[in-house]
């Protein structure tokens, strides 16, 4: 028996690569674009892993301006900083990103039903 090498199999864990210390938010350089329903046909759509050099300010203001809708920023204590908007959004903030070359369009992850 002592000849013959046993290996127990390890468990294996998809969400590893996910749960590793090193990845944070914005740790793989995307930009996460959500929507949460608030109520009825109410939602929110959330922007977060833009990098910090960004004045989130200014680029909130343009795109209030763009979309006509309202929003802010939100200070989170694991995501950073979130800019809300009201209303969905997502396809329009995507190219609002991309055209005012702030994010290439391979960095951002679209979220949502």
């Amino acid at each position: 028996m002592s000849e013959l090498d046993l290996q127990i199999p390890s468990a294996f864990d998809p969400f590893a690569e996910a749960n590793a210390e090193d990845s944070g938010a914005g740790s793989k350089e995307y930009v996460h674009i959500r929507i949460q329903q608030r109520n009825g046909r109410k939602s929110l759509t959330t922007v977060q892993g833009l990098k910090k050099d960004f004045s989130y300010s200014k680029i909130l203001k343009d795109l209030k301006k763009e979309f006509c809708c309202n929003g802010t920023v939100v200070q989170d204590s694991e995501l950073g900083q979130v800019i809300q908007l009201q209303g969905d959004q997502r396809k329009n903030v995507s190219s609002f990103l991309t055209q005012a070359g702030i994010v290439k369009k391979d960095h951002i992850k679209i979220h949502g039903f």
